[in-house]
C-alpha cells in the first residue's frame, strides 16, 4: 500500500468492537459427537435424539444458527433462563466474532466456554477475536480458498 504496511492490534479490538483484551484467554476442546451431545444435554437442557438430529442437520460438530434461535425461543418460553443465555450467548458468537464461512452454523466446541455463566465476562474476548481472524486470514490465503471465514468489521 501506497502509506506501507497495516496491522490489526489489540487496541484495535478494544476500540472498534468494545471487547476485552485482558483476562483469561478462552480455551476450549474440540469436541466428538458423544462430547457434543453430553454439553448440549448438560449446557442446554437438549435431550440425546435431538442434540444428535440438530448435529446431524449442522453435517458434523456444529449446530445451525437458526436451530439455536428456535431453541432459545423454546428456552426462553419455559423460563429456562440459564439455558436460554448460553444458547444466546453461543449464538451471538457464532454471528460475530468466531463466524465461520458458512455464516449458518457455530461449532458446539463454543459451548463450554459459557459452562459457568458468572465467568464469561471475564475472559479475553477480543484477544481471542483477533487469534481467530490471523488464523482464518492464513486459511484464507492458501491457494484455492475464495472466501473469508472472520468477523469483517475488524479488516
Amino acid at each position: 500500500m501506497p502509506f506501507g504496511e497495516i496491522i490489526i492490534t489489540l487496541d484495535d479490538v478494544s476500540s472498534l468492537l468494545h471487547l476485552p483484551i485482558m483476562g483469561q484467554f478462552p480455551i476450549f476442546d474440540r469436541l466428538d459427537n458423544n462430547g457434543a451431545v453430553s454439553v448440549m444435554w448438560k449446557l442446554l437442557g437438549v435431550p440425546n435424539g435431538a442434540a444428535n438430529a440438530a448435529l446431524q442437520d449442522g453435517h458434523g460438530n456444529v449446530v445451525l444458527l437458526s436451530w439455536l434461535r428456535d431453541h432459545y425461543e423454546a428456552c426462553y418460553e419455559n423460563e429456562d433462563w440459564e439455558f436460554a443465555a448460553r444458547a444466546y450467548l453461543l449464538h451471538l458468537i457464532g454471528c460475530t466474532i468466531f463466524v465461520d464461512k458458512s455464516v449458518t452454523s457455530v461449532s458446539i466446541s463454543y459451548l463450554a466456554l459459557f459452562r459457568k455463566l458468572a465467568v464469561c465476562g471475564s475472559y479475553a474476548w477480543g484477544a481471542a477475536d483477533l487469534a481467530h481472524m490471523y488464523d482464518k486470514l492464513g486459511d484464507a490465503s492458501l491457494a484455492g480458498n475464495k472466501q473469508l471465514g472472520v468477523f469483517i468489521i475488524l479488516l
